[in-house]
């Protein structure tokens, strides 16, 4: 049995891929960190969440400007005169979930968590997807917007997180040599989906079934 190991989760929007990971960090008894991880890289760096929001995957990622040009009151006189890159703000985040698995077991949702974690031994990589229009009702439903708007918020959110992906990863969003297992969630609900992927993170990491 594997004592310590990490579960990816990349998704296009609308595909339930959030829902799929806490799901499954309920199954296996394990950490789950999507949004989270702004806040805790704040903490831990002292820098104000903004900066990091700023080059979210969630937003419309750009490479331009690479240089965001925001000062924060509260970093200390190093930072005074220093403008944050795009990839110094990713190296940051990605030092924290290396600091987050090597404390435990978890399950990381987007921000290029496959490549961040690429010399994990104990790793499984996972992309979801989903028909779109399932996507569609979803983000209309949770988002109380038009179906309309759903879509166009959709084809948005998935350009950036191919862009940011894409960039600091040098692989291709949503590609299945990019990833261990690449599943439509349309195929069996997302219960199903979540019961498939914890058997084969059982399997893959030697775990007892039903693990908890």
């Amino acid at each position: 049995m594997t004592e310590r190991y990490v579960i990816t989760i990349g998704r296009q929007l609308g595909s339930g891929g959030r829902e799929i990971g806490q799901k499954l960090s309920g199954r296996l008894g394990i950490a789950f960190y999507d949004k989270e991880l702004i806040r805790i890289a704040s903490q831990q760096s002292g820098l104000k969440e903004e900066f990091f929001e700023r080059v979210d995957e969630k937003k419309h990622f750009s490479l331009f400007p690479g240089i965001l040009g925001m000062r924060s009151s509260v970093t200390d006189d190093f930072f005074s005169n220093y403008y944050l890159s795009n990839e110094s703000l990713f190296r940051i985040q990605s030092e924290v979930m290396k600091k987050l698995a090597a404390q435990g077991s978890c399950i990381f949702v987007g921000r290029c968590a496959d490549y961040v974690m690429k010399d994990e031994k104990e790793c499984l990589n996972l992309f979801i997807i989903s028909d779109l229009n399932d996507r569609i009702r979803r983000i209309a439903a949770s988002h109380n917007i038009t179906e309309g708007k759903a879509k166009d918020l959709i084809e948005r959110t998935d350009k950036g997180r191919s862009g940011y992906y894409n960039y600091f990863s040098g692989k291709t969003w949503g590609a299945a040599e990019s990833y261990h297992l690449c599943i439509n969630s349309s195929l069996l609900g997302i219960d199903e989906t979540v019961g498939l992927i914890g058997r084969v993170a059982e399997l893959r990491f030697g775990l007892a079934p039903g693990n908890r």
